[in-house]
């Protein structure tokens, strides 16, 4: 919702000042579709130029996160540190008897509580992966600690890729512009021969050109690629949280040592508070 209302602000200030100057919206509104092919249609074809299949499917997916925000709420926070207590609550007392969660997370009674987390391939795959290595005695925190700061990197580097390509895409905008405005030009050279008032409409529109491309990449490609990255930083938290928590797990402190330490690292907005976990923690156990 805040991303349109950002939209409405800029348009209303941009349009609504040049207006308010004496300007004239009938140069802009008829160059505008023609000018809106050329830079629209270059910057969408540099951008099938410079990425593959995947890439634009992910990235066109990915816009739509501009608007719904970070993926992972507080409650999700929350959620996420009373499955990791259960899961190593288990593991603590039966190591056999947590081997049907993390072999079969679909199937388990412990994930299914936590419909959302269920549905996330990357966070239940990072909690079983890390929790079969540690009934196989592969419990040295340091090499798992490295083993998952590469698989996380990995995974942030995939979960950028939309951002680099948004913003390639607004480093050009201005460029593409240019060449409109200068097509522009190149059309009005062509009519030289005609009147005072009908050269300056066709030099106006000619450098709508270079006002669509500034305007497009500062008003919205770019702004689009910085919300995005803050909205991938903040979903990898989730992810990070998960690494922190079975960390703490490996080097054997008590279970509730473990999730304080995931709380502890929890983004502040997202973090639920002592009380509120400890009461959520009991309703775990005396469910169990």
């Amino acid at each position: 919702m805040i991303g349109l209302v950002g939209i409405v602000i800029i348009f209303v200030m941009v349009f609504g000042g040049y207006m308010l100057a004496g300007g004239k919206l009938g140069i802009i509104l008829k160059a505008l579709p023609f000018e809106m092919i050329m830079i629209g249609g270059a910057a969408i074809g540099a951008f099938v130029i410079s990425n593959d299949g995947a890439a634009i499917k992910h990235t066109l997916k990915d816009v739509g996160r501009v608007f719904k925000g970070p993926k992972w709420k507080h409650e999700d926070y929350r959620d996420l540190l009373c499955l990791l207590f259960e899961l190593i609550r288990i593991a603590r007392a039966n190591p056999i008897a947590v081997e049907e969660h993390i072999e079969a997370p679909a199937e388990s009674s412990v994930f299914g509580k936590y419909p959302k987390i269920q549905s996330d391939a990357e966070a239940v795959a990072l909690i079983c992966d890390t929790m079969r290595a540690a009934s196989m005695n592969y419990d040295d925190p340091h090499q798992v600690e490295e083993v998952l700061d590469k698989r996380m990197e990995a995974n942030r580097h995939h979960a950028e890729h939309s951002i680099h390509a948004l913003q390639s895409v607004a480093d050009g905008l201005p460029a593409l512009g240019i060449v409109a405005a200068v097509l522009g030009v190149i059309k009005t050279m062509g009519s030289i021969d005609q009147p005072p008032e009908v050269l300056g409409k066709m030099i106006g529109g000619a450098l709508v050109g270079t006002f669509l491309g500034v305007f497009l990449a500062y008003g919205f490609v770019g702004p689009f690629a910085a919300k995005l990255k803050t909205v991938i930083e903040e979903d990898l938290h989730f992810h990070q949280l998960i690494r922190e928590v079975l960390i703490a797990n490996l080097h054997r402190h008590a279970p509730n040592i473990c999730i304080e330490v995931g709380r502890q690292n929890t983004p502040g907005h997202n973090r639920p508070g002592f009380t509120e976990l400890e009461a959520a923690l009991k309703a775990t156990k005396d469910a169990a």
